[in-house]
């Protein structure tokens, strides 16, 4: 005898409890387990690990040891609101498993020992015997054993859109989940009939169980495409300053220099080359993303997904709830009376709708076709009280037909097709290729059927025999309306939609059609339609986009999606239809369960970026500046023309502000009508580069200019404010060349970013303030200026801004445009 057999109690009596005990210790609770997230601390630490971070700890340390304690605490803090920043940014529950542990049934009804009991869920053993009947949540995986119209509702579940009848003749173990109709499975509900059915997978043994391990196991790699092009610059950053500094030492040594002062250029030095400001600035670009998104509503629940939803080339996408209503609807009738057919079909019908046609209980087939009846002015409330049925014969998987007779005299049948056509008398003519003209549409047709009706001894009801056919109802969930517009909008961005469904594959590829997602494929192409997919499918499909070089984003809302939403690049869940499973996984959650809404949240990804990188330019131009500064005031044997808590303010204040508020620029009208960055493209490509180092270089030619001239005139202290405030205000005014790298600041449009505007005003009075109050000054380290020196260190601030806006008209005029 096999276990299985060893497992199996006698039929229809159940376990006893002893038994049921046993097996409970066994076998452990009917539970999901749950894994165990990153701790708050581990989050925490994590922020401290960066590069950047841990040049920022060794100029901090350094600066201490050389009793530089004001600049050693202002790089502490520095280093700390960065670490609080990333924490705050990152730090979420991961409740994903224990949402889906909500959706399992918290008691279930069982047969035990010949008697029905209700026992917490948990408790539930393989070999118990569940009795099910209409509104239960399924409390374990379990084999049906007797089904009198048993149907469960299994969408979130498989995907399949329309509910599935349950019979008892077995199914072959390796069927696809949407075909097992002798089993029903955990989470699921039942929508209508009774049955009884034998526990076979509890726990993480059920489908829900394999679901939950897929689920902790996807999105080990969750670095984003912007995550990783910062690690890129921050690395280089590191190795750049680390040359740089070795190579001021070497030059500091051989000149004479002590190894404390050698040691104090190199903490300069270190300061001047690391953007501090570039956390806050990518923090504030992605909440300013959020915030725009929201407004389209598209809820953000990880910062990164909104870069990284603008770099999309790939959305995979489930079927039903999705790309489709997720409701069953009438949408096709075939016969001579539309009206004559749908009555018919109401009245063989047992499922509820309301009289405005809203709500529906029931099979979600009867439930469609009552909502149409209902819009044609036939309800069948007026048909139970006007013509009340006389018998009735259930659905039979094996008869694939029901019929209800009325006091009318007449017997209503609907069905199958093929069971009803070998039954009537009368069939209208071209039935059979409609029949097949509906279904290649991937529709679910019924036949519908009048007979006589009239009552005789049979208890069961008369005949289904002789039977004049009326015509067909073709149903499906049908495509939503915006997603056709969507997914056209989507390709003209370069942006592929790949749809996997755990749907049959011919009503897949029917909605794709229909959608717009099916074209002519190149060689060696992946499949754009994935049919009867099971959620280890989905994320093998993922990650063979991800593998061939794609950002993915995968959309769904099913339970059976989630695992997939979190292997994707960036997971985006429906709010309304989604399960709150879904919700967890996602990175993404469209409130109005939109597809549509994915494209205005790549339109704000796009723009997130670019804003992104145009703030980098401007940081790390200022950064090269400082650099420059530095290394030619030590190669021309010139004093340090910057102490390390002056280079803080500008970094921080000076350029830091700033680049906060470049961020805050709308998208550009055209950011749509480019294809989807390359994912291996840096943040900072070439032209970048060399952006950063003209700029770098034509701010600092000016400031050492200033500051050599400021020495023979001027003692070492005012010479540092001069070339300070030419610094400060070269910096702030060349923001408003940093907003486009082409168009002037006034053909961007001077009053499109405010913020911008008041930041450089506030700062350029800030700046004079510091320079002016003797506290401040002291502080600082500066020599006091007098009202001509300021008014000429403005005066060459001004010079990059104009040089800069004076190149774009240049290159424009070269280019002919």
């Amino acid at each position: 005898m096999s276990d299985r057999e060893e497992m199996r109690p006698p039929p229809h009596r159940g376990l006893s409890p002893e038994e049921a005990a046993a097996r409970l210790v066994r076998c452990g609770p009917n539970e999901l387990t749950k894994g165990r997230g990153p701790s708050a601390w581990r989050l925490l630490l994590g922020q401290f690990m960066s590069p950047v971070i841990g040049l920022l700890a060794a100029a901090c340390v350094a600066s201490a040891l050389l009793g530089e304690y004001a600049d050693s605490g202002a790089i502490a803090g520095i280093v700390v609101v960065i670490g609080l920043l990333g924490f705050f940014q990152e730090y979420r529950a991961e409740r994903a498993l224990t949402a889906l542990r909500s959706l399992t049934a918290p008691r279930a009804r069982l047969l035990r020992g010949g008697r029905l009991t209700v026992v917490p869920a948990a408790e539930v053993v393989p070999g118990d015997l569940l009795s099910l009947e209409a509104g239960d949540l399924v409390a374990a995986d379990a084999r049906v054993l007797t089904s009198h119209g048993l149907t469960t509702d299994e969408a979130a579940l498989t995907g399949e859109s329309a509910a599935v009848r349950k019979d008892p003749r077995a199914v072959a173990e390796r069927a696809p989940l949407a075909e097992r109709t002798d089993r029903v499975f955990m989470g699921t509900e039942v929508v209508d009939g009774t049955g009884l059915a034998e526990v076979v997978g509890t726990g993480m043994a059920s489908e829900f169980g394999k679901i939950a391990t897929l689920l902790a196991g996807a999105g080990e790699d969750r670095s984003t495409p912007l995550q990783r092009r910062l690690a890129q610059v921050s690395r280089l950053l590191i190795l750049l300053c680390l040359a740089i500094v070795a190579i001021i030492a070497i030059i500091g040594l051989l000149r004479g220099l002590g190894w404390i002062e050698v040691l104090m250029i190199a903490v300069s030095l270190a300061v001047a080359a690391v953007p501090e400001g570039l956390p806050a600035v990518v923090t504030i670009a992605l909440a300013v993303g959020v915030r725009r998104m929201a407004a389209r509503r598209v809820l953000i629940r990880r910062l990164p997904a909104v870069e990284t939803l603008g770099c999309t080339t790939v959305i995979c996408t489930d079927k039903t709830g999705t790309l489709t209503t997720g409701v069953m609807t009438v949408r096709e009738l075939w016969g001579e009376d539309h009206g004559r057919l749908l009555d018919a079909a109401a009245a063989c019908c047992d499922a509820e709708v309301e009289e405005s046609g809203g709500g529906g209980v029931g099979d979600p087939t009867e439930v469609a076709i009552l909502r149409a009846a209902v819009a044609e002015g036939i309800h069948r409330r007026t048909i139970e009280a006007e013509r009340p049925r006389t018998s009735e014969r259930p659905f039979d998987a094996e008869r694939k037909r029901m019929s209800i007779a009325r006091a009318d005299g007449v017997l209503y049948v609907k069905g199958a097709v093929e069971s009803l056509l070998g039954l009537a008398r009368s069939v209208p003519a071209g039935i059979e290729a409609a029949n097949d003209e509906l279904a290649a549409r991937g529709l679910r047709v019924l036949a519908v059927a009048v007979g006589d009706g009239a009552a005789v001894s049979d208890p069961a009801g008369p005949p289904e025999a002789d039977l004049e056919l009326i015509g067909l109802i073709g149903l499906a969930d049908p495509p939503r309306a915006e997603a056709v517009a969507a997914i056209a909008a989507a390709h003209r961005a370069g942006i592929e939609t790949v749809m996997i469904t755990g749907d049959h594959p011919r009503t897949a590829h029917a909605i794709a059609a229909e959608l717009g997602i099916l074209r002519e494929r190149r060689s060696g192409e992946p499949e754009l339609v994935h049919a009867r997919a099971t959620p280890a499918e989905k994320i093998a499909v993922v990650r063979e986009w991800r593998a061939r070089g794609a950002v993915v984003a995968m959309t769904g809302d099913g339970i059976n999606d989630a695992p997939a939403l979190r292997e994707a690049d960036v997971g985006i869940a429906m709010g309304k239809t989604g399960t709150e499973v879904t919700r967890e996984a996602g990175d993404v959650v469209l409130t109005e369960d939109n597809f549509a809404d994915i494209l205005a949240g790549v339109r704000e990804g796009r723009g997130v970026f670019d804003n992104i990188r145009k703030s980098l330019v401007y940081l790390l131009a200022g950064n090269t500046g400082e650099l420059c500064v530095m290394l030619s005031a030590t190669a021309m044997a010139l004093p340090l023309p910057f102490l390390p808590l002056q280079i803080l303010w500008i970094n921080l204040v000076t350029d830091g502000l700033p680049a906060l508020t470049l961020v805050m620029d709308p998208a550009d009208e055209d950011v749509m009508e480019r294809p989807p960055r390359p994912p291996e493209e840096p943040i900072l490509g070439a032209h970048e580069w060399r952006q950063i180092i003209f700029i770098g270089l034509l701010d600092a030619s000016i400031v050492v200019g200033a500051f050599a001239w400021a020495l023979g005139h001027r003692d070492l202290a005012m010479a540092r404010a001069f070339a300070f405030a030419v610094l400060v205000f070269a910096s702030l005014l060349r923001a408003l060349a940093a907003r486009s790298e082409t168009r002037t600041f006034w053909e961007v449009g001077a009053l499109t970013n405010l913020r911008l505007l008041a930041v450089i005003g506030a700062s350029i009075v800030v700046q004079v303030a510091l320079l002016h109050w003797p506290w401040s000054a002291g502080l600082l380290g500066f020599g006091a200026l007098t009202i001509v020196d300021t008014a000429i260190a403005f005066a060459l601030g001004m010079i990059p801004v104009t040089v800069l806006e004076g190149r774009k008209l240049l290159l424009r005029r070269r280019r002919g445009c």
